[in-house]
């Protein structure tokens, strides 16, 4: 699938790495998703919410599973945590510029795993017409 059509036919993600920093991307990915109208889950254990949005601490406290799992850490983090993504087994697992490495891609498509990397999910956005 390409992220175009994952935009089209997803609708609800998971945000590894959320941050209530304005100045980090997954800030900016985080309410670029749901100003665009997406249902997005945002991950991280130092917060219990992000600007009056629920902040969950792993995937499995998620109220709902979602069909995107997308991972925003830097590398050796998206490394230390892919398997534990794996595991969770959604549908696909996006992961964005910045954040992936050779060795956890490889570690996806080893467990025949839908991964979408080094795309970004707001210029896709923006391509598609979806945000200015």
């Amino acid at each position: 699938m390409k992220a175009v059509q994952i935009l089209d036919q997803k609708k609800i993600y998971a945000l590894i790495g959320a941050s209530n920093d304005m100045l980090k991307y997954s800030y900016e990915l985080l309410f670029t998703l749901l100003d665009a109208g997406y249902t997005v889950y945002p991950i991280n254990p130092k917060y219990s919410e992000i600007e009056n949005h629920t902040c969950y601490p792993d995937l499995q406290t998620l109220p709902k599973k979602p069909e995107v799992v997308l991972v925003a850490l830097a590398p050796p983090n998206t490394e230390k945590i892919i398997e534990h993504v794996i595991a969770y087994d959604p549908e696909v697992i996006w992961i964005p510029p910045g954040s992936w490495s050779e060795a956890a891609v490889k570690t996806c498509e080893a467990a025949s795993k839908q991964v979408l990397y080094n795309v970004c999910p707001i210029g896709t956005l923006r391509q598609m017409g979806k945000i200015k």
